[in-house]
């Protein structure tokens, strides 16, 4: 069984609306449901476990899986005060404990299907597995003074994208590793990769981009008239 979690319990502090970022317009339809729909469609993907905050429950069931009519079974659970507990919910609510689970921002609504489906393939066989792109700017390291004082080679640098999948056992520990020592990560693979554990990465796409600003959801609307 493969069981995918969608965060989407972020504030959107940086986009300045009124409306969490996740649930702003994109082509007449709230960008969670666009990323959703992605999941929805995935074959190997059994179970959706929607994160998001609680007092938004209602709004999910009514404008983003209503429309969407969902063949396959969509549990909401309640997200945390930062992204990390929000994952570690939606961990707890997984159906079945020997499963690959696949991690997503609610906010990425141009992952292709066919990355999913890598991702999965990729965790089943090595354990861990992410998208991510190679670094395509020239790279500087800045002191605290805000000059440049090197140049930073790029040919190894990729930067990480989701979804990211896992098996079960090795994600869930890894979190709760992390909660008993109390540290926090930037994404799902830092914290197995703190564990000692290699996470293999795969190609993923610059369109594949994570709406956080207005930039961004301008971005997101050119991508999508260009088809």
């Amino acid at each position: 069984m493969v069981s995918a979690i969608i965060v989407a319990a972020g504030k959107g502090i940086r986009m300045n609306y009124s409306m969490r970022k996740q649930y702003l317009l994109l082509a007449g339809r709230p960008i969670l449901g666009h990323t959703l729909e992605i999941f929805i469609r995935c074959d190997e993907i059994e179970e959706i476990i929607l994160v998001v905050p609680e007092e938004d429950f209602d709004f999910c069931k009514r404008k983003i899986l209503l429309p969407l009519k969902p063949h396959k079974r969509v549990n909401l659970v309640s997200g945390g005060q930062e992204r990390q507990e929000s994952v570690y919910n939606g961990l707890m609510a997984v159906g079945d404990k020997e499963s690959v689970v696949v991690i997503h921002d609610g906010v990425r609504p141009f992952v292709y299907s066919e990355q999913v489906s890598e991702c999965i393939k990729g965790a089943k066989e090595f354990g861990a597995c992410i998208i991510g792109i190679p670094a395509y700017e020239t790279l500087k390291h800045v002191n605290h003074s805000g000059y440049t004082d090197k140049t930073i080679e790029r040919d190894a640098i990729w930067l990480a994208q989701t979804p990211q999948a896992f098996q079960y056992s090795l994600i869930k520990n890894a979190h709760e590793t992390a909660r008993q020592k109390g540290y926090t990560c930037t994404d799902d693979a830092q914290l197995v990769e703190r564990m000692g554990k290699e996470v293999k990465i795969i190609s993923g796409s610059r369109h594949n981009i994570k709406i956080t600003n207005r930039e961004d959801l301008e971005l997101a609307r050119a991508i999508l008239r260009a088809g």
